[in-house]
């Protein structure tokens, strides 16, 4: 492609109202423009980049036995009332009436669809399993859009839906999928671990996301520095300690003490003199409409994700000053295990604690010398808190770090969520009715590019991994009014051509800086430069925008060291 042809608006100024690395460098090198919040449109070199990246998706796949179709943005109301998700899904869901009163919805996931789908064509056991994709665009109306077209409204996403006979078919589907989804993300180019996740809204039993690390990512994941386990903080797991109380029989009396207006940790720990590890917090929950306490130690945070899991609940908030008065007898800041009237679970944290200190159900007292068994009893301990960096591994007892990583991809085992709510069924070997079990597995195709640019860039803009570059060399002639260095120039573009290498022709009438500087923000991997001086030597210059190394090589052996080097950094991505 020459560059005078090209429409390719790179800018200099950085846009006041990007947040983010990715948003600046891809307004700013020409690749999207925004329409309005949350919505964007894909100019030609932003738009190429996302076909590279559709392209490796649909290799891999295809390699793994999935089929493509597509399927419709617009669905109807009713099959997201069969599944439950019409008011549960909530405002994300755009939701409007079409002129003859129906109600719809734009497609922010596919599942109902491809379940509706499935449901009328496969009828028995000989038809499955199956594996359904689309890349298709996607409309989920964000609160808040942010961070250009990483957290955006309209996007596009590739979908995938498995459907097995049993449990150990969607085992070896998932196992597929996530198999595919590491070749995938390996042959982008891309840093990233695939972490264990909440299914969250999309339902299901288990999942990983698959982060690219970057240090301007929105999530954080915990990762163990010896084994491979890694997790996101509403998954990451901690083990169940060893070490347990000493016997309650031996420890001190209980004791009551007076704590006039101290109600948080820091309050308590201060007035009683106590570390925040000797104290126990009893949270009280509602969940789905009924009180729970959940003990914790001082010093640790809670995770509602665990609770609401553990305790198999729909709905899950803190209580309210009235549940809290009812269950403890006591306004907020002085509940504790001692005589609470409900359902009490602990994280494992307590297990080694003795002497504990804790609310005491009435207001401005605290008891001290709390022990487990002898002054409390809990119905079940569980992992309920959020993991910190330091604390050991769950598989191979390695201290857990932390790092910030994007998601661009998740896999999920479904199970019967969605065909037992749709009757997804089909007759077993024996002529009987069984549900379908399903597998859900999804990429943020321009969420994929956005991590990429946050993974790999410099002060000078964009530094494309060679997979998923635009193009991966231009040719740049430093005047091209010198007719010796505008033929050179021609006939090296022409012979990239020819080798089907993926070239720019940089034929502006501009300076030399102004040429380069743009080559460098746009981020193309290989520039080979035409100056007078080095084309008098039969040579020209290659520049490698990754390592900033320079290279010289003679004219009529540049066609065959950029197809080298191409073919070399394919190889290495997989």
């Amino acid at each position: 492609m020459r560059y005078s042809e090209m429409h390719l608006p790179t800018g200099r100024e950085v846009p006041s109202d990007a947040e983010v690395v990715s948003n600046q460098l891809m307004i700013r090198a020409g690749m999207i423009r925004k329409l309005t919040s949350g919505i964007y449109s894909y100019l030609p070199l932003g738009y190429r980049v996302i076909r590279k990246v559709e392209q490796i998706i649909r290799e891999e796949m295809n390699r793994a036995g999935a089929q493509e179709v597509h399927l419709p943005m617009v669905q109807p109301a009713e099959l997201w009332q069969e599944s439950g998700r019409w008011t549960y899904y909530g405002k994300e869901l755009l939701r409007f009436r079409d002129r003859n009163d129906r109600d719809y919805c734009l497609g922010p996931t596919h599942e109902e669809v491809i379940t509706d789908l499935v449901r009328h064509d496969i009828k028995t056991y000989r038809q499955l399993p199956r594996n359904l994709y689309q890349i298709q665009t996607k409309f989920r109306d964000e609160v808040r859009p942010r961070f250009g077209v990483m957290r955006c409204r309209e996007f596009g996403m590739k979908d995938a839906y498995s459907f097995d006979a049993d449990e150990a078919g969607a085992e070896k589907s998932y196992d597929k999928m996530f198999a595919a989804y590491n070749a995938i993300f390996s042959r982008c180019g891309l840093t990233y671990r695939p972490v264990e996740a909440d299914s969250g809204s999309i339902g299901g039993s288990f999942s990983h996301e698959f982060m690219v690390l970057a240090e301007s990512g929105e999530d954080a994941i915990a990762f163990c520095d010896t084994c491979s386990y890694a997790a996101n903080l509403e998954k990451a797991e901690i083990a169940r300690p060893e070490k347990t109380a000493p016997k309650a029989s031996d420890r001190p009396a209980l004791e009551n003490v007076e704590t006039p207006d101290v109600r948080t940790i820091e309050e308590v720990s201060a007035f009683l003199n106590v570390s925040a590890k000797q104290i126990v917090k009893t949270l009280i929950f509602n969940a789905d409409g009924k009180a729970c306490a959940v003990l914790i130690r001082g010093d640790h945070e809670v995770n509602e994700i665990k609770v609401k899991n553990y305790l198999g609940a729909a709905e899950l908030e803190l209580a309210d000053d009235d549940m809290i008065f009812k269950a403890t007898g006591a306004p907020r800041g002085f509940a504790g295990p001692v005589g609470v009237k409900v359902r009490v679970i602990a994280d494992y944290s307590i297990l080694p604690l003795a002497d504990m200190v804790t609310g005491a159900n009435r207001e401005n007292y605290h008891l001290k010398n709390v022990n487990l068994g002898r002054d409390f009893t809990v119905e079940s301990f569980a992992d309920l808190r959020v993991v910190r960096p330091g604390d050991a591994c769950p598989r191979c007892g390695g201290e857990i770090k932390f790092a910030r990583g994007i998601e661009v991809g998740h896999v999920f085992k479904l199970g019967a969520k969605y065909s037992k709510a749709m009757k997804a069924v089909y007759l077993d070997r024996d002529g009987k009715e069984k549900t379908m079990i399903m597998g859900c597995y999804g990429i943020g195709v321009g969420r994929t590019v956005a991590a990429c640019i946050e993974q790999n860039f410099d002060q000078n803009g964009i530094i494309w991994p060679m997979p998923l570059a635009p193009y991966a060399a231009i040719v740049t002639p430093v005047n091209i009014n010198e007719p010796e260095v505008m033929k050179a120039a021609e006939e090296i573009y022409a012979g990239l051509l020819a080798a089907e290498v993926e070239v720019i022709l940089d034929d502006r009438d501009e300076r030399a800086g102004v040429k380069f500087k743009d080559a460098d923000l746009i981020g193309i991997p290989l520039r080979i430069v035409v100056g007078p001086k080095n084309l008098a030597q039969g040579k020209v210059e290659l520049k490698i925008r990754k390592t900033g190394e320079s290279r010289l090589y003679a004219k009529s052996d540049i066609v065959g060291e950029v197809r080298a080097i191409i073919a070399a950094e394919l190889k290495q991505a997989g």
